[in-house]
């Protein structure tokens, strides 16, 4: 369970990838008694997600359900399909109302296949909550429902565990999300009205794109100050980069993004004015 949608929905990622591990797999799904063993184990999860709603008049009462498929074990794992289609048929039996949406990310071709398998069995008003997003667009698909700065930093947000954050940032300040069209240079523009030190953060979900900070005066003939050169990123770099600088003058914060690729790109980033002297 990881923060909450737009909507005041509390969120739980259910990560597949895990059960590529042999021992974990054979562990949970080696038989017909494990199997039950972890869908008793899944329900149980789910109750206790249920007993943190809010049952009142107007309260939030269902859970939004991401699936990522990044590196699940596939079609061919027998047991794990079985599981699956249990859990469904358990969960849409008893729990029919619980689910506010249930979107899939990082979806591969053979899952689409899997579902077509299934979704006869699933009730029309199961499958109107299912929303399903390819490697490419599982980020953007989950701003739509949940805001950048609440989705983990894995799935292309802002959030990261509370041991290894940036202090000047919480989920409370709002992050602004943009899209740099395929071989653009994106510049977010901060006017600076007084003297302060500027703070900041942001990144572009998959990297592959050129950055760079500069400050330049409002005072006609004044310097213009590099505060980062332009820096090639790639997706093996740091997933956010943070950025903070005295401002002894008026003027403006420039962070380029040059996007030489053919496909779009988003962009987020946040920024907060702290006086000197903190």
């Amino acid at each position: 369970m990881h923060e909450h949608d737009k909507e005041g929905h509390p969120v739980c990622y259910n990560v597949y990838g895990e059960f590529q591990n042999k021992e974990l797999y054979e562990k949970t799904f080696g038989d017909d008694e494990k199997r039950a063993k972890f869908l008793r184990w899944r329900v149980q999860f789910l109750e206790k997600s249920i007993r943190k709603l809010d049952f009142s008049p107007g309260g939030v009462n269902t859970i939004f359900q991401v699936s990522d498929l990044k590196n699940s074990p596939g079609l061919g794992k027998h047991e794990l399909r079985q599981a699956t289609k249990q859990s469904l048929q358990v969960l849409q039996d008893n729990y029919p109302e619980f689910v506010a949406k249930q979107v899939f990310i990082n979806v591969p071709w053979w899952y689409l296949a899997f579902y077509s398998v299934i979704s006869p069995f699933l009730t029309q008003r199961t499958r109107s909550k299912f929303v399903f997003a390819s490697p490419a667009r599982s980020a953007e698909t989950l701003f739509k429902y949940i805001p950048p700065e609440r989705v983990p930093v894995q799935y292309g947000g802002l959030s990261v565990d509370p041991c290894d954050c940036n202090p000047e940032f919480t989920i409370s300040d709002p992050a602004t999300d943009m899209t740099i069209k395929p071989g653009t240079k994106q510049i977010v523009e901060i006017i600076i009205y007084e003297k302060c030190i500027i703070v900041w953060e942001f990144r572009v979900v998959g990297w592959e794109v050129t950055c760079g900070a500069e400050f330049v005066p409002s005072t006609e003939g004044g310097y213009t100050v590099i505060i980062n050169k332009a820096k090639k990123m790639t997706p093996a770099d740091e997933p956010v980069v943070h950025g903070s600088f005295a401002v002894s003058e008026l003027g403006k914060l420039l962070l380029t993004v040059d996007n030489p690729t053919s496909k779009k790109k988003k962009l987020l980033y946040r920024f907060k004015v702290k006086p000197l002297g903190d």
